[in-house]
């Protein structure tokens, strides 16, 4: 019987807010590529350390410190990271100065801080952690797998009691821009609340951090994790086997899911995926998304298992989040399904505990 493992402590830097979420007064954005909210730092990192961090690695400090303090844990056991594209302003910024400065008389200092397991050496360097400390970069499923690695740390029993996960992506100038010549962002202006009633390819895109502590101790943890399934790649046609398959290996049924959290992005090309669960097994179970809120990116899946959790604790569903018009009970099994492009397919499953 693996060891059982609980969420006690969120947070989440993004687009949005939790009050103009749960508040219904979500913020409007039109263009595809937008930033966070504008978020005080100055709170969790000191002012002279804050003028030569990223907005990335900003974000994951003081997202990593808002968890810990959440869950009442000044130091985790391990820090485990995932990241799609790292720190690529960083990156800009490097490569940029190697142009303009012909390769010679180069500061390091940008170089070191674009590599993606900055974020997490950041983290530990700020809580004066010298713990297992691991990054994981795997397109739309890093922070899955970083999920996955702290599921093993517990199941082999080894002595952790808090492992603080975080999801981190952020955008830049130029790289992300790159995302328009393959389609994969809408060429279109329109306004991120109008993202699903458009009939085109590609979506919209953003940048956020998300951290969870993950803990043995369920004295102070609302959510209990149950399990994390990733497919590389998965037929339309499959998706309903898989998804009664995970369930069944959690000895739950479809019916018994009170709430499914989709990432539908508004690309016409792919959102189909979520139709055969959303039509079939899960039609008569109540559909969220939030993608239009917060945009695409390759740890997005983290503000969806924030949500969940929020969720979970205030058994209270935001109307701008509903996809269908069943209503949900008492809530407490949540699954959440993403897929980026038709690939990297997760699945994690939540229940109240």
């Amino acid at each position: 019987m693996k060891n059982r493992i609980f969420i006690s402590g969120i947070s989440s830097i993004a687009a949005q807010t939790e009050a103009s979420v749960f508040n219904e007064a979500p913020n409007v954005y039109s263009d595809p590529i937008f930033e966070i909210v504008p978020f005080n730092h100055k709170e969790y990192i000191p002012t002279k350390s804050l003028r030569r961090l990223s907005r990335a690695l900003k974000m994951s400090i003081s997202g990593a410190i808002m968890a810990l303090k959440d869950a009442e844990v000044t130091c985790p056991d391990a820090i485990i990271t995932g990241t799609g594209q790292g720190c690529k302003q960083d990156t800009e910024r490097f490569l940029e100065s190697v142009i303009k400065q012909k390769e010679l008389l180069l500061s390091p200092t940008a170089f070191i801080h674009s590599t993606h397991n900055t974020i997490g050496g950041q983290i530990a360097l700020h809580l004066n952690s010298k713990a297992y400390n691991v990054t994981y970069s795997q397109n739309s499923v890093s922070l899955e797998w970083a999920l996955l690695d702290a599921m093993m740390i517990f199941d082999e029993g080894k002595n952790s009691k808090n492992v603080l996960v975080g999801g981190v992506d952020e955008i830049s100038e130029t790289i992300t821009g790159f995302m328009e010549f393959d389609h994969q962002l809408k060429k279109e202006r329109i306004s991120n609340l109008e993202l699903f009633k458009s009939d085109s390819r590609g979506t919209i895109t953003s940048e956020g951090a998300h951290f969870f502590n993950l803990t043995s101790e369920n004295k102070s943890s609302l959510v209990e994790l149950l399990d994390i399934s990733i497919i590389a790649t998965l037929e339309v046609e499959n998706i309903t086997n898989t998804v009664e398959e995970f369930l069944g290996k959690n000895r739950i049924a479809s019916a018994d899911i009170d709430l499914v959290i989709l990432g539908k992005n508004g690309d016409v090309n792919f959102d189909h995926f979520y139709e055969a669960l959303t039509t079939g097994i899960l039609k008569k179970t109540q559909q969220l998304a939030y993608k239009h809120l917060v945009g695409e990116y390759n740890t997005v899946s983290g503000y969806a298992l924030w949500l969940g959790c929020k969720i979970i604790e205030l058994q209270t569903i935001p109307e701008i989040l509903k996809v269908n018009s069943v209503t949900a009970g008492k809530i407490k099994y949540v699954l959440l399904y993403n897929q980026y492009q038709g690939e990297d397919h997760s699945l994690i499953l939540i229940r109240k505990r």
